[in-house]
């Protein structure tokens, strides 16, 4: 793990050497939630990814993002590397009208310190913006109020209801990454996934969340607009979420959204 080149991504290299205590990761956290987006444009790329994270935070260094598994994977090994004591866990998010439980959908983070464990979480897309303590609460982020709490399965996080998903569970017990593999697998090649279907990009911030779904942008729930030209498109991925592309990307990715689109407005 190369922390510096790391660091530098997050624009944050002052933190190299920082010591490892909650101010440091919040620091961290916020870092990497505004400056690296929660996307899966690989699969429409047409380029298989796996969970390993080190794969992951090459990627994410080269300026591109990454769903949960990649993101909370790349930040494990960054924060741990940094002398954090991080424990990867097994989670379950669920949208509305889904039975909770643990479904290995995702991918968590529980950072240890001297007086207790906090929930880290890269990957959730439009949720949390800084780390949260691991005591049941009600926590207010912007404009988003979250709950956590005890569950049947160890740990529930409820969403604002003005989110994209209702909530997550997860259990405490420690993880290795092949426990994702199979739901990995499945997100990134079935028809029924979300991350197939619609080509989608987020980014929180402190104020709230830039979505992309598709060619449309809106700002925390609001239309920005419907982007109906690859010169908007790559505009919007470059300005608003720090994504650019090459020609030949450009012009397999913007082919594949399009044709979604042209798909979505017919079936309306």
């Amino acid at each position: 793990m190369d922390i510096a080149a790391y660091l530098a991504r997050l624009g944050r290299p002052d933190l190299l050497g920082a010591p490892a205590t909650v101010d440091t990761l919040i620091q961290l956290h916020v870092a990497h939630i505004e400056r690296v987006p929660y996307e899966a444009l690989e699969i429409w790329l047409g380029r298989p990814t796996t969970v390993d994270p080190l794969e992951s935070a090459g990627r994410i260094m080269r300026g591109r993002g990454g769903y949960c598994y990649h993101l909370n994977g790349a930040f494990s090994e960054l924060a741990r590397a940094m002398g954090f004591q991080v424990t990867r866990h097994v989670g379950g998010v669920q949208t509305s009208g889904v039975a909770p439980g643990i479904t290995a959908n995702h991918l968590v983070l529980t950072v240890a310190f001297p007086d207790g464990l906090w929930l880290a979480d890269l990957g959730l897309g439009d949720a949390i913006h800084e780390p949260l303590p691991l005591v049941e609460g009600r926590y207010r982020q912007g404009p988003f109020e979250y709950g956590l709490r005890p569950s049947e399965f160890g740990w529930r996080f409820d969403h604002d209801p003005s989110g994209s998903f209702e909530g997550m569970d997860f259990g405490l017990a420690p993880a290795e990454m092949s426990a994702f593999a199979q739901k990995h697998e499945y997100l990134t090649t079935s028809p029924e996934s979300g991350f197939v279907r619609v080509a989608t990009v987020q980014r929180r911030d402190s104020a709230g969340v830039d979505s992309l779904r598709g060619l449309t942008l809106t700002r925390n729930g609001q239309l920005v607009a419907t982007l109906e030209t690859p010169d908007d498109y790559f505009a919007a991925l470059a300005d608003v979420f720090g994504l650019t592309f090459g020609s030949a990307d450009r012009e397999r990715l913007w082919a594949r959204v399009w044709r979604a689109h042209k798909e979505w407005l017919a079936a309306r």
